[in-house]
């Protein structure tokens, strides 16, 4: 473990108290999501990033993609039956969600806005950002779906 890096986040106190089954891994700053999984020994298929999206006035929402998709605006736009989502700069994610660019994560964000999962994730096991730069959640993405009442859907398109 590195400076740092705490020895708990609110994203792992979250996992613990919710009872799941997971390993926290701990690597440091990486500069690419390939680096990220190689130094979590997974394929980047199961490192999984999570996106804020603003679909309205204080109104966000998480989305769980895997490392070898690209998010889709518009499958996400209809699947919420809505004609316009953007993106937050930093500063807004930080405020809405309590984490950085970078260590976002449902689990233990300040706000327990809704999550979307791309339907790829399920039924294996995967790796989340832990809430602090260099730290990961491995955990059964269908337990952790259920424990953040996912919308699974098909949100992502190959790259």
């Amino acid at each position: 473990m590195t400076v740092d890096q705490p020895t708990s986040t609110p994203a792992i106190d979250a996992v613990v108290a919710l009872g799941l089954d997971h390993e926290v891994t701990r690597h440091g700053r990486v500069s690419s999501l390939a680096e990220a999984a190689a130094l979590r020994g997974i394929e980047p298929r199961d490192l999984v990033k999570t996106i804020v999206v603003r679909r309205g006035e204080d109104d966000y929402l998480f989305v769980l993609v895997p490392g070898d998709r690209e998010f889709s605006w518009p499958k996400l736009r209809a699947l919420l039956d809505v004609s316009r989502l953007s993106m937050p700069d930093a500063a807004t994610a930080l405020a809405v969600t309590g984490y950085e660019r970078g260590t976002i994560t449902p689990f233990g964000a300040s706000h327990a806005w809704p999550v979307v999962a791309d339907a790829s994730i399920t039924g294996r096991r995967i790796s989340l950002g832990g809430g602090a730069h260099g730290v990961a959640l491995a955990l059964d993405a269908d337990a952790a779906l259920a424990a953040l009442e996912a919308r699974v859907a098909d949100v992502t398109d190959p790259p």
